[in-house]
């Protein structure tokens, strides 16, 4: 299993990232980290590579399916319901 070790957080005020946007945005393609963005010593946004923020929404979709299905399987242990077979969906959404 390969484990990325992340470098210390970049973390930039306001002020500081809107002079230095193009650079942040670099910072943050070439490191693929977030560049935090604070106001008031807070963190209150990131910028990160466009890619990583796809990967992360794919992500987040696969675990919201596997959630989903866990629920599901929950319900069905809890009311005893059987799954309805594939066939049957087909049939009656008109797909077969």
């Amino acid at each position: 299993m390969y484990i990325r070790y992340m470098s210390e957080p970049v973390e930039k005020s306001i002020s500081d990232a809107r002079r230095e946007l193009p650079a942040v945005i670099d910072a943050a393609r070439r490191t693929h980290e977030p560049v935090w963005i604070s106001r008031h010593g807070r963190r209150i946004a990131a910028i990160i590579d466009a890619e990583q923020l796809e990967r992360l929404q794919a992500l987040a979709e696969d675990m919201a399916d596997v959630l989903d299905a866990e629920a599901a399987r929950a319900e069905m242990r809890k009311t005893a319901e059987e799954p309805v077979p594939w066939e049957q969906v087909k049939a009656d959404l008109g797909l077969t």
